[in-house]
């Protein structure tokens, strides 16, 4: 498995870099600043930037592409659908890409953007996932773009994935998104055994991620709308009868973009 590093950048940000330690060759996912990739690489001189790996055209995720681009040469994926900056590979949803060797598969998930990818590599021992801002450890993007219903069917594409794959996500949202998901579901144990163990982790200034599927199946409100006490919640708070599970979606976004 390649290692996979978190460059923090802005306030909330990670830019992913994947490290290919054979041969020396890294892979930076998201770069919205160009500046913490360069500083690692002047840091790691023997190292080259091979390619760099886009989710989406918002500006926090791709700013730092160009600078990047014109001081390593690295190749530019993203999604076919979007205006990626100096974009050399486009992609749609179904492909397949070589990436330092492994294989990734090109997952379109639209709700937070229209275009909006994520990048998936099984493997039998551990698989994992890049979701940019789909989905988040405890949470869910906000939708920008896409509605409710796109970005309800993306996300249980993803939670169809091995409950065993980790989940790479680009925002540090985790403690935010754990105490929404207390108001949703109080009596959950789980969400509150992730609580303790995430505060107690960011106080020590480590990263809460990368999470894993299974976590979020059992904890995260977004992915657990068919649960009877997350309808229930979401139906109390939205004062509507809610039948469809996108509709129990569409109730919990709400109240969490208010939250």
């Amino acid at each position: 498995m390649l290692k996979i590093e978190a460059l923090p950048a802005f306030t909330d940000n990670y830019i992913w870099l994947l490290q290919d330690d054979t041969q020396r060759r890294c892979v930076a996912v998201d770069p919205g600043d160009a500046a913490p990739v360069l500083g690692w690489l002047a840091a790691n001189p023997d190292w080259q930037l091979t390619d760099i790996l886009v989710t989406h055209h918002h500006h926090d995720h791709v700013g730092g592409i160009a600078s990047l681009k014109a001081g390593t040469g690295a190749r530019v994926h993203g999604p076919a659908n979007e205006r990626i900056p100096g974009c050399d590979h486009a992609l749609q949803d179904g492909q397949r890409i070589r990436i330092l060797g492994h294989e990734l598969l090109v997952l379109a998930v639209p709700g937070h953007t229209l275009g909006h990818i994520a990048y998936y590599h099984h493997d039998d021992e551990q698989p994992w996932l890049l979701s940019g801002d789909t989905l988040f450890a405890a949470g869910c993007g906000r939708l920008f773009e896409g509605t409710p219903q796109q970005m309800h069917e993306s996300l249980q594409r993803l939670a169809a994935l091995p409950e065993r794959t980790l989940v790479y996500c680009t925002h540090e949202y985790t403690l935010s998104n754990l105490r929404f998901a207390t108001a949703v579901e109080p009596n959950n144990c789980e969400i509150g055994k992730r609580l303790q163990d995430v505060t107690e982790r960011r106080a020590a200034n480590r990263t809460s991620l990368p999470t894993r599927i299974d976590l979020e199946l059992a904890t995260n409100p977004f992915l657990r709308c068919e649960i009877s006490a997350v309808r229930t919640a979401a139906q109390a708070h939205s004062e509507t009868e809610l039948k469809a599970s996108a509709e129990v979606f569409a109730a919990l976004r709400a109240w969490k973009d208010r939250f």
